[in-house]
Formats: C-alpha cells, sequence, structure tokens
C-alpha cells in the first residue's frame, strides 16, 4: 500500500490507534482466540468496538492528513529541506555520539567507583582515547566503540593501527587503553565486552601498588 507511510505516520501522530480510541486489542485477541480473521471481526464489533466507530477514527484520520498535514506539507521551503537533512546528518548524529559515550562512561565509572573524565582533544588524536582515569601520576585510557565495529574488514584495520597509538600512550603515561563496546538495550546502551570491566579494575590495582 503505496500510501501507509503517510497513514502511519498520521495515526500515530495523533493518537487514533491508542488505547482510548480502539481498546485493549492485544488483550482482546487472545480472549478471544481466534482461528480466522472473521472471528476476529465479530468479536471486536460485538465486544469492544463498533464498526461505526472505526470509520468515525478514519474519518477523523481523513481530515487530518487532507487538511493538517497538507497545509504544513504546502508551507515546507526548499531551504527548511536542506537544514533539515544537514542538522540530522551532523549535529543530531553528532548529539547521539556524544550521549551514547556519556552512557557508557558514566555506568563504568558508577560499577568501577573511579572518576572518569574526558581525554584532551591531543589525545583523541594522538592516541585514539576517549577517556581517561588516573591513578597517582599514571592514566589508564578509553575508547568506546559502537558493538559490531570488530566484524567490519575496514575497522579492523583501524584497529590494528589504532594498537599502535595505544602502546604509545601506555609507554608515556603508564596504563593500558582498553575497547570498551556500547551494545543497544532497548531503549539503553550497556556495555556489551563486560569481560573488560575486570580488566580494567586489575590495571587500577596494579597501578595503584607501583
Amino acid at each position: 500500500m503505496p500510501k501507509e507511510w503517510i497513514l502511519n505516520s498520521a495515526i500515530n501522530r495523533w493518537g487514533l490507534q491508542k488505547t482510548k480510541m480502539v481498546g485493549r486489542v492485544a488483550e482482546e485477541i487472545r480472549r478471544c482466540a481466534p482461528k480466522t480473521v472473521e472471528d476476529w471481526e465479530n468479536y471486536y464489533y460485538k465486544n469492544v468496538r463498533s464498526k461505526e466507530h472505526l470509520e468515525d477514527i478514519g474519518r477523523k484520520l481523513y481530515v487530518k492528513i487532507s487538511e493538517v498535514l497538507r497545509a504544513e506539507i504546502d508551507d515546507v521551503t526548499e531551504e527548511e529541506c536542506i537544514c533539515y537533512v544537514i542538522n540530522l546528518v551532523i549535529q543530531r548524529t553528532f548529539d547521539g555520539y556524544i550521549t551514547e559515550k556519556k552512557t557508557i562512561y558514566e555506568q563504568l565509572q558508577d560499577i568501577l567507583g573511579v572518576k572518569i573524565e574526558p581525554a584532551p582533544d591531543e589525545w583523541d588524536r594522538n592516541f585514539n582515547v576517549d577517556f581517561f582515569i588516573k591513578i597517582k601520576d599514571k592514566y589508564i585510557g578509553l575508547q568506546i566503540k559502537p558493538a559490531g565495529y570488530a566484524f567490519i574488514p575496514q575497522i579492523i584495520n583501524e584497529k590494528n593501527n589504532q594498537i599502535k597509538t595505544h602502546e604509545r600512550f601506555t609507554e608515556l603515561y603508564g596504563g593500558k587503553v582498553f575497547y570498551v563496546i556500547s551494545v543497544k538495550d532497548g531503549d539503553k546502551k550497556r556495555i556489551y565486552n563486560e569481560e573488560v570491566i575486570e580488566d580494567i579494575r586489575q590495571e587500577i590495582k596494579r597501578l595503584e601498588n607501583t
């Protein structure tokens, strides 16, 4: 159905598919346990909402699309479209990237009980280090990557190059650099390679005892 994306956008925008409008359909269909779509249709119209009620919702949807959406679409300018695309690709991608890193390092901070700080730009450029942990006069480096990066060939090459910069970081600042991989879990981000937490903890102990 070519126009379905318009219908989906509109019905979700104005909440015409919500429980208060169409009933608790997920619960009702389980209660009905239909063998055919006709069974479900008959049950729904008899026990949940009438067909006339759904038709009325459809008419409301049509008004929203034909009047409100059409007016909004007619008001969109070329410049607004250009600005939107640039903002989507540049600003929103950057914001999501920063939010993901912030979420992960705050989780690590709580788990390890140490302060984790953003690395200076020089460390980011020269050593591929996003965050650091200071232990006495030594530093542990952290680099956060999204899950799946290790399976992309060009990123594997990038990682091999970064290992050299991480070794230089260790030579200069005493601590190792660890990859922390983030993964999406529902609406949240969590640490995928949880084993790295113990590795970082051991490195903290090592530096505290030197």
